[in-house]
């Protein structure tokens, strides 16, 4: 029915930037909030940062300006993590998820990409 598409992600020295996306499609009515979120080996997943459709956005403080989380303005089914200054400590497999009604069916749903692998070392 929805499929979220990730990429992006990779090996980055200490300090390095990434861009991850994620591209929507299927039988998407509405998107009520698009997000990201990541799991650190042995650890639980998190929230990273989320954006909700009038443009409003929350970030994990660990992340707080260095992250930024964006939509593609004419496309709103996709959605961007600029990561910067980047730490050992974010090193993790990061998932799109995203937050919709399903277009057959008119019922919610919550989305998850496939994950992306993001390994910060020098």
């Amino acid at each position: 029915q929805v499929q979220l598409v990730e990429s992006g992600g990779g090996l980055v020295q200490p300090g390095g930037s990434l861009r991850l996306s994620c591209a929507a499609s299927g039988s998407i009515f509405s998107i009520y909030a698009m997000a990201w979120y990541r799991q650190a080996p042995g650890k639980q997943r998190e929230l990273v940062a989320r954006i909700n459709t009038g443009g409003s956005t929350k970030y994990a403080d660990s992340v707080k300006g260095r992250f930024t989380i964006s939509r593609d303005n004419a496309k709103n089914t996709v959605l961007y993590l600029q990561m910067n200054s980047l730490k050992p400590e974010d090193t993790a497999v990061y998932y799109c998820n995203v937050h919709l009604m399903v277009a057959s069916t008119f019922s919610t749903l919550d989305a998850w990409g496939q994950g992306t692998l993001v390994t910060v070392s020098s």
